[in-house]
């Protein structure tokens, strides 16, 4: 990826990338596996703009990081 080549996006249910429980429970059941996910799951940073929206509302009260976030924390550790 042009941002970061450590990042390997792929696109994922909720179910496929075995989402933590305080996720999970955010998402409405009826479209658990009809979402989509794009993100880098050995590092916890999605991709919002390839993501469903409310997914990636769920993700943002978590670790896991948007890719906005993760470049921004490598630039400041990089400072």
């Amino acid at each position: 990826m042009e941002v970061s080549p450590d990042l390997q996006f792929k696109h994922y249910t909720p179910r496929e990338a075995e989402l933590p429980g305080e996720v999970v429970m955010k998402l409405d059941a009826a479209v658990f596996d009809a979402v989509s996910l794009c993100a880098d799951l050995a590092h916890y940073v999605y991709n919002p703009e390839h993501t469903d929206a409310g997914l990636a509302a769920a993700l943002s009260s978590s670790h896991w990081l948007s890719l906005p976030e993760w470049v921004a924390h490598r630039l400041r550790a990089s400072a």
